[in-house]
């Protein structure tokens, strides 16, 4: 496999740009470390990607502009949808097919000059959604890993109204995309996340599905360090929270669920986005807001200082697909608090934290307060339940573990059938 060359398609790819863009960078940082790679990407990605350094040694990148139909296409969304993310992602996501079809000419163009090439992975966007004509390159092609399939939870009828959730069955037309481009019969391998991913895959495609978490982490950034003291009236239970400031993220329970306890504490949320001024006023009315920390978004390093600093993370979203946040909490040997479903149902469990059962608002917002005043009751388990976490991310979730899976599906794809 060592001189064999890799197309990497990656719409997202950039080191500081989003989750998903993290991602794509993951995937071909590390693997253009291995292998001879060629990244096609979007050419709203180049900034980020030259500033890194990009590209890097042994590697080509391909930029592929459809910016005069995406730009247009996402300003119109952020204006339908000011505070559902989730929407302006499904509709922007249209130019994704647009960008897919000029990277096939561009790279047949390629062939035809004389390139060569072994094997194709799509590995951004994330989504089922993202139905691929590469495999009319004739080569084997890889998507994934894909995570979506989720259904939108009943058991939270205002968050979701704030999500714009009536927007979500839009979803489903990703099958008929699939269906129409071919993307999932032609695939060679269809790497996916979560149970609900593989659900949505038809079942004739099964035999193709490889499971693989799409998130990683990167464990010598968010690396274990000593848990704080135990929490006593000098030195309170920390709190941390890390992500997107939306409606479905929950953070509003949790703000909630530290205003019940009887315990010192701090809560520090780390983030931005259309929920930031509604959290602060609901800390003042609250009046919580000496004890609670809002910082913003910040860089990975920053987070990872954070990390350091707490005595659990806790990330109480309603309709979480994945959950990279939980892997580098886990990193960092810090006990993780989640709902029990989606992503984080199939990452967190008592050997590692706690997952609550989701409900409704009010057990969850119960179900926190109660899980934070067990951890001053039993300071010992939960410190342990860090370093069990840091040992399980070493083991499944490292991305040199990943990558070195993927090198091992390539050679699977290669060899004669």
């Amino acid at each position: 496999m060592n001189e064999s060359k890799v197309i990497l398609s990656a719409y997202q790819c950039g080191p500081g740009m989003g989750s998903v863009s993290q991602i794509g960078w993951e995937w071909y940082s590390r693997l253009a470390r291995k292998l001879p790679v060629t990244l096609v990407t979007h050419s709203r990605n180049r900034a980020a990607l030259e500033n890194s350094g990009s590209p890097l040694l042994g590697s080509e990148i391909v930029y592929i502009d459809t910016e005069w139909f995406a730009g247009p296409l996402y300003r119109l969304a952020s204006k339908l949808f000011p505070r559902s993310e989730h929407p302006v992602f499904l509709i922007s996501s249209l130019d994704y097919y647009l960008y897919d079809w000029v990277a096939l000419k561009t790279l047949r163009k390629r062939l035809q000059q004389g390139m060569q090439w072994d094997i194709v992975h799509q590995v951004t966007p994330v989504s089922p959604l993202a139905a691929s004509q590469l495999y009319k390159l004739k080569l084997p092609l890889v998507l994934g890993p894909w995570n979506g399939g989720l259904r939108s939870p009943s058991e939270y009828p205002e968050i979701m109204q704030a999500e714009s959730g009536w927007v979500y069955p839009i979803r489903k037309l990703g099958r008929w995309l699939d269906w129409l481009i071919g993307s999932s019969k032609h695939a060679r391998l269809i790497l996916t996340a979560t149970a609900a991913t593989q659900a949505e895959i038809p079942a004739e495609y099964a035999p193709k599905c490889v499971h693989m978490l799409e998130n990683g982490v990167d464990i010598d950034l968010f690396t274990p360090t000593d848990w704080p003291p135990p929490p006593t009236p000098e030195n309170p239970l920390e709190i941390l929270y890390v992500g997107r400031l939306l409606p479905f993220k929950g953070v509003t329970m949790l703000v909630e669920a530290v205003a019940r306890l009887h315990i010192p504490f701090r809560l520090t949320i780390v983030g931005s986005g259309s929920e930031e001024v509604p959290l602060q006023n609901q800390a003042k009315d609250l009046n919580l807001q000496d004890k609670i920390v809002f910082t913003g978004a910040l860089p990975l390093a920053e987070v990872a200082k954070r990390m350091a600093m707490a005595h659990v993370f806790c990330l109480p979203s309603v309709r979480e697909s994945g959950g990279a946040v939980l892997l580098e909490a886990m990193a960092a040997a810090r006990p993780v608090i989640a709902l029990a479903y989606g992503g984080p149902a199939e990452i967190v469990d008592d050997e590692i934290g706690r997952l609550l059962p989701s409900t409704g608002r009010e057990p969850v917002v119960n179900a926190i307060a109660e899980t934070l005043t067990d951890i001053v009751a039993n300071p010992e388990i939960w410190r342990q339940r860090g370093l069990n976490g840091r040992k399980r991310v070493e083991q499944r979730y490292a991305w040199s573990v990943k990558i070195n899976h993927a090198i091992t599906l390539y050679r699977q794809c290669l060899e004669p059938a």
